[in-house]
Order: C-alpha cells, then sequence, then structure tokens
C-alpha cells in the first residue's frame, strides 16, 4: 500500500487523499511510511558525504570520514521522524481550533505523506552539487506544500475557506520545526558532534 500511495501522491494527489482518508490504515501504516521515506535522504546522504564529496564551489569535493558520515545520517534519520511527529500533534493540536476534531492517526496520516515529496528530494544527494541540491530542494518544498493544501480539506474535514489558513499555519509550523532542527545541530556541533573531514 505504501508504494500505492507513494505513486497516487504524484500522478493524482486529490483522489489519493480520497483513498487515505477512506481506508485510514492507522498508526502503524503511516509509522511505516515515514521509516521507509526517511531512509533515502539518511543513506543517500551518508553515501554522498562519505564516497562522492560535496562540491560547495571551486575547490574540490568535501568529504567526511565513514563514521562522521554515518554518525550524522543516523542523527538526521531521527530528526526527521521526530518532525513528522512534532508537525502531526501540531496539526492534530490546532485542528480543534478550526472545529475539526480528528484524530492523532489522520494527523499522522496528513503530516507523513505531506513530507514524503521533501523526503524524496534525498535522491538528488547522489548527484551532491549544492545548487542542483537546492533546485531539487525548492521543488520538494513546493510539491509537499501544494499536498498539504490539497489535503487538509479531505483528511481533515475542514472546509476549504477554514482549511487554507489552517494549512498556512502549519506551514508556518513545519518551517519553525525546520529551524528549530537547524539549530539544534549546530548547537550539537559546538558539543564535539561536528563532522569530521577526510584529511
Amino acid at each position: 500500500m505504501i508504494l500505492n500511495h507513494l505513486w497516487g501522491l504524484y500522478a493524482h494527489p486529490k483522489q489519493e487523499w480520497k483513498s487515505i482518508e477512506s481506508s485510514h490504515e492507522g498508526l502503524s501504516a503511516s509509522l511505516i511510511h515515514i521509516m521507509i521515506i526517511a531512509l533515502i535522504p539518511a543513506i543517500c546522504g551518508y553515501f554522498s558525504s562519505a564516497h562522492i564529496g560535496w562540491s560547495i564551489g571551486a575547490g574540490d569535493p568535501i568529504r567526511l570520514t565513514q563514521a562522521s558520515a554515518l554518525k550524522i545520517s543516523a542523527a538526521m534519520y531521527v530528526a526527521l521522524i521526530a518532525g513528522v511527529f512534532a508537525l502531526a500533534y501540531l496539526a492534530n493540536w490546532m485542528a480543534k481550533t478550526f472545529g475539526a476534531d480528528p484524530d492523532f492517526s489522520q494527523a499522522l496520516e496528513l503530516a507523513a505523506y505531506t513530507a514524503t515529496p521533501l523526503f524524496m528530494v534525498g535522491f538528488a544527494a547522489l548527484y551532491p552539487e549544492l545548487w542542483f541540491v537546492m533546485m531539487a530542494g525548492l521543488a520538494g518544498v513546493s510539491y509537499s506544500v501544494y499536498l498539504l493544501y490539497s489535503g487538509v480539506p479531505i483528511l481533515m474535514n475542514i472546509p476549504e475557506e477554514r482549511g487554507f489558513i489552517y494549512a498556512s499555519s502549519l506551514v508556518t509550523c513545519g518551517l519553525v520545526l525546520l529551524v528549530a532542527i537547524m539549530a539544534s545541530s549546530v548547537i550539537l556541533w559546538s558539543y564535539g558532534f561536528g563532522p569530521a573531514y577526510m584529511g
């Protein structure tokens, strides 16, 4: 079912949201989906950092030691999953102020499937040119936002007029979560958890 939803979210998103709404596979299906899809950026990021090297500008590609790349990729994997759960919690909490009463599994489905295009951008790391990854990331964020706006009225049962404001609030919360994850990374780096570069 996971791959069916994955294809449907790209091919016919509104119909796929209706399919997700009608089937309500529950917390376990959403969790499995998140855990599989979050592997993409973690594995691709590890491979590109340890074996290919990132091209930032005109200089030589920057590579990390395998141990450092593995540590950072594992932390990224945990942070991505935690971020989706945090977004689901916020979606569930905020829905009540918009007159809806979803259960947490609906909010987790919304967060998990909305984050899917963003996680799929991880494949872009296999061509680790900064400009390319940034362009792919922009496309992934744009499509994730589109999925959020199209999925909220269907999955959360919020009328489209209020759904637009609700989805906009969630986008803002998502951006705050992203900044919080980035800030946490900087703090951890300052305590000795930063990357170790190849000499």
